[in-house]
């Protein structure tokens, strides 16, 4: 009975109302007949009928083989019992938990076995959660259940509890802490928001007290040129550079004279980006278009907007004579 408390997940009315060969075991392919626990092995799942409860009708979920195996030894030493009235359903029925011609009386888990097995155990009747009682087990199991290495899922634990409802399940499927940081972590989320830039620091400039000045003393690399507005994480252009008046491209004097200086310092920076931003750097060419597109009209920081930019750099044609 210790056993079936602990990994049946019942409801102690269920579980003393359990009716004699309530176990079957079925292979995973499908039943075969005259399957016994002695045959039974790894491939084989087994399956505890359990009868109608205060939600619903009886049904049939699989349990731990540890049960099957536990009732079944039961049931080899259990002396032949009468059958008795099941007072929910009004048939008479052999229970399991049968003897001397009586049924184990449901109070039997709260105040006889349970306080049984705290004292051997040596622990106390009541922890953190309060009293220890038959339904401790059941929630126990369900938790687990829920947040195992192949969880089931909400409806699967549903349909193993025998609730009628979902909403009565998510009262039993509490998330662990455990379970809640593996969740965390497979999201990914800095992993797949965060990437990591090339920060060239001209430490002349700082040493030399030219920064304060204004002087250009860092330089954000771009790949195709570098950036060298000092709040680059704020600029709304940083994955689809205007190139504004903060940009210098590479193979210029200027980036040529940087790239020579001899003590300048390179540096990894973490840059969180937008979903948009990530797409221009992970989808190629359309989602850098469509941000260069939603940022046309938005200032860069020197003020002007890409669009203006554009236009200020196409090429002046002056009339004269052919």
């Amino acid at each position: 009975m210790t056993l079936v408390w602990l990994f049946a997940g019942l409801r102690s009315d269920e579980m003393v109302r359990l009716h004699l060969g309530c176990i079957r075991w079925q292979r995973q392919e499908g039943s075969e007949p005259g399957l016994t626990q002695e045959t039974a092995s790894q491939d084989t799942i087994c399956l505890l009928d359990v009868p109608t409860h205060k939600t619903g009708s009886a049904f049939t979920k699989p349990v731990d083989p540890l049960v099957g195996r536990a009732i079944a030894a039961w049931e080899a030493l259990r002396p032949v019992q009468p059958p008795l009235l099941d007072r929910r359903t009004g048939e008479s029925v052999p229970f399991l938990f049968c003897y001397r011609a009586r049924r184990v009386a449901k109070a039997y888990l709260n105040h006889g076995l349970i306080p049984a097995l705290c004292r051997k155990a040596g622990v106390p009747l009541d922890d953190a959660r309060g009293r220890i009682t038959s339904h401790r087990a059941r929630a126990t199991i369900a938790s687990q259940l829920y947040n195992a290495k192949e969880p089931m899922t909400l409806f699967e634990l549903q349909a193993w509890l025998g609730h009628r409802s979902p909403e009565t399940t998510q009262y039993y499927a509490h998330i662990t802490p455990t379970t809640l940081a593996k969740a965390y972590t497979d999201a990914d989320y800095f992993a797949r928001n965060v990437r990591m830039i090339e920060v060239l620091i001209d430490r002349e400039v700082v040493e030399q007290g030219a920064a304060a000045s204004g002087t250009p003393w860092q330089y954000f690399d771009l790949g195709h040129g570098y950036c060298t507005y000092s709040f680059f994480e704020q600029c709304p252009h940083r994955m689809a550079c205007a190139r504004c008046d903060f940009y210098v491209p590479k193979g210029s004097t200027t980036s040529q004279l940087l790239e020579a200086k001899d003590n300048l310092q390179r540096m990894l920076t973490a840059m969180p980006l937008t979903e948009e931003e990530r797409g221009a750097v992970e989808e190629g060419a359309d989602a850098v278009e469509r941000l260069l597109a939603r940022l046309a009209d938005v200032p860069t920081p020197p003020g002007q907007t890409p669009r203006q930019l554009a236009q200020q750099s196409l090429p002046v044609i002056q009339e004269g004579k052919s």
